[in-house]
């Protein structure tokens, strides 16, 4: 869990917006600020009071992270964005994708104990156009597959890693699919892609992750970029932490630490639910 208590004033904060997002609705993008880049954040960096915490006139917009382009609502394959402007490889220091890396994490979901492990695979997938790094996440829990999911990230040419959407499954006592649900894919039914991670993360920026209305809302803000965070599989100074929320699940609120040159450390519901994992070890086959 990161320790540092500067924290706490941005968790309020992440709380707040996620109230006023809840409250407004979640129905599609809205464009970006005149003169921003495809892909780049519309947000200025909130800076916290000297004296308390931020304050909370400084709201995040839900879709900061969305291309301009794709404001104008539900498009086709390939239509919101501009597969010229995406690399070959995910190497942005706060979410490398390098294939053959693995992940394990060890936590609690829903009142059981589980092994949450993320490989990153060999294979891509075409999504709008944009060639995407298959990632394999798999929850097991009491010695059985749970949750298995195939996830779709691409970078930009800034640094930028959007999330293209995911396949998904929930899985029954016997290894059968119980449901597919928060299964979404960019260009499919209106869903668009949202940013995972910025290429500069600042304290204050914000946006979706996800965007395919009913089904996948997630959105995030940076909280700190200098924390320090203790897990199993070791200590890090440095780190990124940020809220996390959704409308779908408007009473849970939770925080992820990232490490440079490592990924994802740790994820707790700080508010709401009890999932919590942190990290056990990462290698690259």
């Amino acid at each position: 869990m990161p320790t540092d208590p500067r924290r706490a004033p941005w968790l309020a904060l992440a709380a707040g917006l996620a109230l006023v997002l809840n409250a407004c609705g979640s129905n599609g993008p809205t464009p970006t600020a005149p003169g921003v880049p495809s892909g780049a954040s519309s947000v200025a960096p909130v800076e916290p009071s000297p004296t308390g915490p931020p304050s909370t006139t400084a709201t995040i917009p839900p879709s900061s992270a969305v291309p301009a382009s794709a404001a104008a609502g539900p498009v086709g394959p390939g239509a919101s964005i501009d597969p010229a402007n995406f690399v070959a490889a995910v190497d942005n220091p706060w979410f490398p994708l390098k294939p053959g890396t693995v992940w394990q994490y060890r936590g609690v979901k829903d009142g059981a104990a589980g092994v949450d492990t993320m490989t990153v695979t060999a294979d891509t997938k075409v999504i709008a156009g944009v060639t995407c790094v298959v990632v394999h996440d798999q929850l097991v829990q009491g010695g059985k597959v749970k949750e298995r999911t195939d996830d779709y990230y691409a970078q930009d040419v800034t640094g930028n890693v959007w999330y293209f959407g995911e396949a998904t499954a929930e899985l029954d006592d016997n290894g059968r699919v119980a449901t597919t649900e928060g299964s979404w894919q960019t260009g499919v039914d209106g869903a668009m892609p949202g940013i995972i991670m910025p290429a500069d993360p600042q304290v204050g920026v914000g946006g979706p992750q996800e965007i395919y209305p009913g089904q996948a809302e997630d959105h995030y803000v940076v909280l700190l970029t200098s924390s320090k965070v203790k897990v199993p599989a070791g200590t890090y100074t440095g780190a990124l932490i940020t809220a996390e929320w959704t409308p779908l699940e408007p009473d849970v609120l939770s925080e992820k630490a990232y490490a440079n040159g490592i990924g994802e450390v740790s994820e707790s519901d700080v508010k709401g639910g009890d999932e919590h994992f942190e990290l056990v070890s990462v290698a690259t086959k």
